[in-house]
C-alpha cells in the first residue's frame, strides 16, 4: 500500500511538472471537504474564523429556488455542521422570490454573534455582464439583500434589516464599538448604513456613477471592501476613478479625501470599461500594530499601507506570486483576489493569489478581455505571506489537491488560531464540480 501511495505521489509530481514545464520549487498539499451542497458555486469572501475556533462559511448558489447555505467547520474534530439556509433566515423560504443566493461579505464577530449580509446569486447575462436576475413567470423579483446575525451559542439567526431598491449587499463591514454596519449594494452601488440600536437602514445614495447597473459611460465597477478605523469609527471606500471616500459617523454623507488610489504602479484603467476593478482597492485590513490599514490593489497585486491619521498611502511591495513577478504579467482573475487578511499574530498578512501556468516552457495565455469578474485562463494558486514588522515577503508555494487538481476561483480566506489557512474553491469529484471548503496547512512562525 505504501509503495502504491509513493507511486501515486510521484505520478502527480510528474503531471504537474509536465504542465508547468518545470518542477515547482515549493508545493503545498491542500485538503478539500464535502459539505453536502452539490450545487455550491463560486463564493467571494463569506468565510471567517470565530473566537470559538470554528470556521464559518457560506456556499453560494445560482439557483432561483435554492439559496446559499451556511456551515461551521470544527478544526479539532474535522466535522462540518450545517447552520442554516440563508433564504430561510431572511424569512423568504417558499415565497417564490429570487433566492438569497449567497453572502458576498466576511463575517464580523461582536458580543457572541456573527454579523453578515446576503446577496443575489441568480443573474441575467446582458452584453456579457451579470445583471440582476429577471424572474421567469411565476416568480417574484429579488427582494433585496438582508443584514443577518448568527448567535454562536444558540445557533439562531436574526433578520436585522433589508437593503433598499431591491438590491443585493455586495460589500459590508461593521464598527463593533459603535454598533454601526456599513454596506454597498449591487448593482447600482448605494452606500447604506444600519444602526443596531435604532434598527434603521439609511440610504446615502450611489458611490460611483450608476455602478455595475450602468451602461456605456455610466458603468463603474464597485468597491468590494470598506475599511473602518476602530479608533474613531470613520469608514473608507474607493471608486473606480481612484477617489477615496470617507464617512464620518453621524455625518450622513461621504467626503472625498485628498489622497487617491490613482497610482502609476497600479496601471492605467478606463473606469467606464467593465472587466476590471479600475483604481479600487480590492481588499483592505486594519492593523492594530501600527494603527494603519493594509490593502491590495487587485489587478496589479501591489500592497500598500493607508494611514488614517494622515490619510496618506505608502506603496510597499508587489505581493503577487514569485512566478507572476518573473513573468511581469497580470494574473488571470480579472478583478484580482479577495483572499487577503491579517493573521492572528497581528503582523502576518496572508494572500491567496494566482500564478502563470506553463506548458512545455510557454506561458498559457487566457482571454485578452472580459466584461465581468472571472478567470481569463487557467492559473496556479499560491499562498503569499508578508510580515509587516520586517517587511518580509514569502511565496510559500503552489497549492494542489492530493489528486493533482488546482483549487480554482479562489476569492476568500480565513486563518485559524494556529495559522492554518482556509478558503472556498472549486473541487471536481466523480465528474461533478462544486465549490467547497479547502484547508491549506500553514503554521504560525514565532517571532
Amino acid at each position: 500500500m505504501r509503495l502504491l501511495q509513493n507511486v501515486s505521489i510521484a505520478l502527480i509530481f510528474i503531471i504537474m511538472s509536465s504542465v508547468t514545464g518545470k518542477a515547482q520549487d515549493k508545493k503545498i498539499a491542500a485538503q478539500y471537504f464535502n459539505s453536502g451542497f452539490a450545487i455550491g458555486h463560486d463564493t467571494y469572501n463569506a468565510i471567517s474564523a470565530a473566537s470559538n475556533g470554528k470556521i464559518y462559511y457560506v456556499l453560494s448558489s445560482q439557483s432561483i429556488d435554492t439559496g446559499g447555505m451556511m456551515y461551521a467547520f470544527d478544526p479539532g474534530t474535522g466535522k462540518i455542521e450545517f447552520c442554516g439556509d440563508i433564504t430561510g433566515a431572511c424569512g423568504e423560504k417558499g415565497t417564490r422570490s429570487i433566492s438569497q443566493g449567497k453572502s458576498h461579505v466576511r463575517f464580523v464577530e461582536s458580543a457572541g454573534k456573527l454579523y453578515f449580509a446576503t446577496h443575489a446569486g441568480f443573474y441575467s447575462l446582458v452584453d456579457g455582464m451579470e445583471k440582476m436576475g429577471i424572474p421567469p413567470e411565476g416568480y417574484k423579483p429579488y427582494p433585496g439583500g438582508h443584514f443577518l446575525s448568527y448567535d454562536l451559542k444558540s445557533g439562531k439567526f436574526e433578520n436585522l434589516g433589508i437593503a433598499p431598491h431591491n438590491e443585493g449587499i455586495l460589500t459590508m463591514n461593521m464598527d463593533t464599538a459603535r454598533g454601526m454596519i456599513y454596506a454597498i449594494t449591487w448593482p447600482t452601488g448605494y452606500f447604506i448604513t444600519y444602526d443596531l440600536k435604532t434598527k434603521q437602514v439609511k440610504d446615502l445614495g450611489p458611490v460611483s456613477g450608476e455602478g455595475e447597473n450602468g451602461a456605456g459611460a455610466a458603468f463603474r465597477t464597485l468597491c468590494r471592501a470598506i475599511a473602518i478605523n476602530p479608533l474613531n469609527g470613520n469608514a473608507y471606500l474607493t471608486n473606480s476613478e481612484g477617489a477615496i471616500l470617507r464617512y464620518t459617523p453621524g455625518s450622513d454623507k461621504l467626503v472625498k479625501i485628498e489622497e487617491d488610489m490613482k497610482k502609476d504602479y497600479f496601471g492605467l484603467y478606463d473606469p467606464s470599461s467593465p472587466g476590471h476593478m479600475g483604481y479600487n482597492w480590492r481588499q483592505i485590513n486594519w492593523s492594530p500594530l501600527d494603527q494603519s490599514f493594509y490593502g491590495v490593489h487587485g489587478n496589479s497585486g501591489y500592497l500598500f499601507r493607508f494611514n488614517p491619521a494622515t490619510e496618506m498611502i505608502t506603496v510597499l511591495d508587489r505581493i503577487t506570486s514569485k512566478a507572476s513577478k518573473e513573468s511581469g504579467m497580470f494574473d488571470q482573475f480579472s478583478y484580482g483576489y479577495l483572499g487577503f487578511i491579517l493573521g492572528p499574530d497581528k503582523r502576518t498578512l496572508y494572500y491567496l493569489t494566482g500564478a502563470p501556468v506553463y506548458d512545455h516552457g510557454k506561458r498559457l495565455k487566457g482571454k485578452d478581455r472580459t466584461a465581468m469578474g472571472e478567470a481569463k485562463g487557467l492559473e496556479d494558486l499560491h499562498l503569499i505571506t508578508y510580515d509587516i514588522k520586517s517587511n518580509t515577503y514569502t511565496d510559500n508555494g503552489a497549492i494542489f489537491y492530493p489528486d493533482g487538481q488546482r483549487p480554482l476561483y479562489v476569492n476568500s480566506i480565513a486563518v485559524g488560531k494556529d495559522g492554518t489557512v482556509y478558503t472556498l474553491a472549486r473541487v471536481t469529484e466523480k465528474g461533478a464540480t462544486r465549490t467547497d471548503l479547502v484547508r491549506i496547512p500553514h503554521k504560525l512562525i514565532k517571532k
